[in-house]
């Protein structure tokens, strides 16, 4: 298991990096990602900073002192862009003219996957010690 752990975390961490850098390469496309209540001069601003902490969560996942950090710090990312894959799912018509509207929707529930996935990794892979409370001494 620890081995598929540790291949499961370079694919993941690579998607992250990847989805990352794209927030720079293709800036258009994540903006019209932005929920319009979202002050429309934040928009850029907050492209680069997703990008940037997704770039940079997903380096931190693959050194392992810093993989449980970057676990919790990938959900709450995940967390934070949720309503924008909302949005994506209210206002498909307009960011993805003539796609399936079902993929927008499947797209929703995986972020629960992603979560999930993330929340693997802040645990340590160590069992637990078995504590046994301390004996009284009799005095």
């Amino acid at each position: 298991m620890p081995i598929l752990k540790t291949i499961l975390k370079f694919i993941f961490a690579s998607f992250f990096i990847f989805a990352g850098i794209t927030h720079f390469t293709r800036e258009p496309f994540f903006l019209k990602l932005m929920p319009d209540y979202v002050p429309a001069d934040l928009h850029l601003p907050a492209v680069h900073l997703s990008g940037v902490f997704e770039i940079v969560l997903g380096l931190l996942l693959l050194i392992p002192k810093t993989t449980r950090l970057a676990g919790w710090g990938l959900i709450a990312l995940l967390v934070a862009v949720f309503p924008a894959n909302i949005y994506a799912y209210q206002h498909q018509e307009e960011i993805f003219p003539g796609s399936d509207p079902t993929l927008q929707l499947i797209r929703l529930p995986l972020q629960a996957l992603l979560i999930a996935w993330a929340y693997w990794y802040t645990r340590d892979g160590k069992p637990k010690a078995e504590t046994t409370p301390p004996k009284e001494v009799e005095g």
